[in-house]
């Protein structure tokens, strides 16, 4: 694992700035707390942006292939309409009847399996998770929680503590379990669902053994941070199981892959062919606009809504329901999944004729228009895979490219463009990445 939290990153005296961004950067570290970090050797500037793109002060454009919260593409002319026309009218909270977030909810549910019938909302998918693993303790009277090892789920307190992502001084909670998944493990496909099971067997076996017992396996069906690990379909179905038999529940962290990333599901979790208890919801809910939401069904939602109180001024308020709203209507209207499934098609295909052309790929995966694609040839020690990895993507963000690194070693790209992403901008992100592997390899 790199001991680096984020190789990707500005450090200062590294890389020559021009004036204007080294001063800006002098302010920055003047009033902001030293938890920020600038992403890139040499850091973006930007004012505007438009679907795909990003522009700089000099209006020099950068192809966006990393950003999944403007789903819809950054600033979309619909949303920000439907934004502003409620904030001209008002921005009330979930205290007081309103027509509008009432339909919107039935509207969401209706995206789900029947049994998802209700709906809670938050402002970010950190206070999603949060608040999903307060129902799941509530609903199953324990505390336990399996994570895969390299999981993140959040910045709150309580999703800071399952998730190993953020480094060996943020503290796991003594109740939180890790299990590694089957393809960082080395285990070939047909054997992947039996081992996966295995471990969250191992891990409740664990976690009853000290009195603590399973409340949640908390997981992201598209392994984000873990390496972008997707395949085989259904392998999680095993251990999601095993957990309902100790009593726990099983919670589905959609915030990447949710809202049609996938292509041909809405939600990660059918992908694998299981239905949760509990889903969570943020990022690309409303293109950009802070709101989120868990979706579950209706018992232990009841059972948590019997005995504890929920209340958040601003989730569900009435801007980020019109934000909602619009990003929904035009998620089905336009048939965007159904059309990113066609691009990542042909962004696959692209990518494994450079893989044949080029051994710094070493092996690409993807669910929809959700990559990672590894760096260094076989047998590269794992400080030389990261180093390749970080020099792409640097490259490619001076050739106007923008994608970034996951995984536990930080040697896997992760390109995740937004939605709308078109057949030109997959032929122009393929010819920079070239070029970046050509100027890397010398």
């Amino acid at each position: 694992m790199s001991t680096d939290l984020m190789p990707n990153r500005y450090r200062p005296g590294e890389s020559e700035l021009p004036r204007r961004e080294s001063e800006l950067i002098a302010r920055r570290d003047k009033v902001l707390g030293a938890s920020y970090r600038l992403q890139y050797r040499r850091p973006v500037h930007f004012i505007r942006g438009e679907g795909m793109w990003l522009y700089d002060p000099d209006g020099r454009a950068y192809l966006d292939f990393y950003n999944n919260v403007p789903c819809l593409g950054h600033c979309h002319p619909e949303v920000n309409a439907a934004m502003a026309d409620q904030a001209g009218r008002i921005s009330a909270n979930t205290r007081y009847l309103e027509p509008k977030l009432v339909d919107y909810a039935a509207r969401l549910v209706g995206t789900f399996p029947n049994e998802l019938d209700r709906v809670v909302f938050t402002c970010t998918g950190s206070e999603s998770n949060d608040l999903a693993l307060r129902i799941a303790r509530c609903a199953s009277g324990k505390e336990g929680v399996i994570v895969s090892t390299y999981a993140y789920h959040g910045t709150s307190a309580a999703t800071a503590a399952v998730s190993p992502n953020l480094g060996d001084a943020v503290k796991l909670s003594p109740f939180v379990r890790m299990v590694s998944l089957p393809g960082p493990a080395g285990v070939p496909e047909a054997q992947a669902a039996d081992f996966f099971e295995m471990q969250i067997r191992s891990a409740i076996m664990d976690l009853k053994r000290r009195g603590i017992g399973v409340a949640a396996l908390l997981i992201d069906s598209i392994f984000s941070s873990d390496g972008v690990w997707v395949d085989p379909p259904g392998f999680v179905a095993g251990g999601a199981a095993a957990v309902r038999e100790a009593g726990g529940l099983v919670i589905a962290d959609e915030v990447q892959p949710g809202f049609g990333r996938t292509g041909a599901y809405m939600w990660g979790f059918e992908r694998h062919g299981i239905v949760p208890d509990l889903v969570t919801l943020g990022k690309p809910m409303g293109n950009g606009f802070p709101i989120g939401a868990v979706v579950g069904r209706r018992a232990p939602m009841e059972q948590f809504g019997a005995t504890s109180r929920y209340s958040n001024t601003f989730a569900g308020n009435t801007v980020g329901i019109a934000a909602a709203e619009a990003v929904l209507t035009i998620l089905q209207r336009d048939q965007i999944p159904q059309k990113a499934l066609a691009v990542s098609e042909r962004l696959r295909a692209g990518l494994e004729k450079l893989a044949k052309q080029r051994h710094e790929v070493r092996a690409i995966r993807n669910a929809g228009l959700f990559f990672g694609v590894d760096m260094g040839a076989e047998g590269t020690p794992a400080a030389g895979r990261r180093a390749i990895a970080v020099d792409v993507v640097n490259a490619m963000r001076d050739d106007g490219v923008l994608i970034s690194t996951t995984g536990a070693n930080e040697d896997t790209l992760k390109v995740r463009p937004p939605l709308v992403c078109q057949a030109e901008h997959v032929d122009l992100f393929l010819a920079s990445m070239e070029r970046a592997l050509i100027r890397v390899a010398g």
